[in-house]
């Protein structure tokens, strides 16, 4: 029943811009956020944030990612600024309930950032 449906991903040059956008259905989540995943690297976090909106964010993209939640908290937004090849990668929204007794997965969309 839960689903995650994820927009925004695309091709950019580096330097450039994206916002990736995450509507889940049904309840509203305690953490929402989003993960990436490389070829032959480990699915990472890239940031998420809570109901009450206490946000964490890898090292890697403090100062050029933003994350935040709009719709009655139930659609986590990511803006991505000045981005960089090493950005590149598969994003996937991911949403947890309390204590985070349950997770649930987006499909994924393709981030590419390439001169």
């Amino acid at each position: 029943q839960v689903q995650l449906v994820e927009s925004g991903g695309g091709l950019v040059q580096p330097g450039g811009s994206l916002k990736l956008s995450c509507a889940a259905s049904g309840s509203i989540f305690s953490t929402m956020g989003w993960y990436r995943q490389a070829p032959g690297k480990q699915r990472e976090l890239v940031a998420d944030i809570t109901r009450y909106g206490g946000a964490n964010y890898a090292d890697s993209v403090k100062g050029r990612f933003t994350i935040s939640r709009v719709n009655a908290k139930k659609t986590v937004v990511l803006q991505m600024n000045s981005l960089k090849p090493e950005d590149t990668a598969v994003y996937y929204c991911n949403a947890r309930t309390i204590y985070d007794t349950m997770n649930f997965w987006g499909k994924g969309t393709l981030v590419t950032v390439s001169s």
